[in-house]
């Protein structure tokens, strides 16, 4: 398993080995102990999958807030995203801060992305899958968005095209509200 750490402490590549032959590949997309090997100890309870039909659709940037956090373990099954993750864990030296990566399925890298983290992607190709492996349930209550234009966080997306999003992403908090209202976790007036 390759693993590839990123500009911002926490968040890693990951890429199982595949097996390679004149009929394709086969790899072992999911290993608790070879994860954990790599360092990345969670324990993932549920998976989740996306399907957008059209490019330039836009998911996040979200997370659950405490106690409600989850880790993910982020790979395209089918397509092409441009992936946004950005930093809101408490008392990091990189709070606010983000990296972005481009997944597709053909490469096979996957995203794992600790707690306190936001998450955002917009796809690149139409017919777009993605499968998250969580490691807690979903908490409406804890769900938590912020705006995936922000003019603070300033993400270059790689797309140019129209956008499709939900009213959710769209009326997110900004990042500057966002981060005044959720220090440490919790609610502040």
């Amino acid at each position: 398993m390759d693993v590839q750490p990123l500009e911002i402490a926490g968040p890693l590549l990951v890429r199982p080995r595949r097996n390679a032959d004149h009929r394709g590949w086969l790899c072992e997309s999911y290993s608790r102990a070879a994860l954990a090997e790599a360092g990345i100890v969670a324990d993932f309870i549920q998976d989740n999958l996306s399907w957008s039909a059209q490019a330039g659709t836009v998911r996040g940037l979200h997370l659950q807030a405490a106690p409600h956090q989850q880790a993910k373990l982020v790979q395209v099954m089918g397509g092409r995203i441009s992936a946004a993750v950005v930093d809101v864990r408490p008392g990091s030296p990189s709070v606010g801060h983000h990296v972005r990566l481009e997944l597709d399925a053909t490469e096979g890298w996957q995203l794992f992305i600790p707690r306190d983290f936001l998450l955002g992607f917009i796809t690149l190709e139409p017919d777009t899958r993605v499968l998250y492996k969580v490691d807690g349930p979903w908490c409406g209550a804890a769900e938590r968005s912020v705006r995936w234009d922000d003019p603070d966080l300033d993400i270059d997306w790689g797309w140019t095209g129209p956008i499709i999003t939900s009213p959710k992403d769209r009326d997110g908090l900004s990042m500057a509200d966002y981060l005044r209202l959720h220090i440490d976790g919790r609610p502040i007036g």
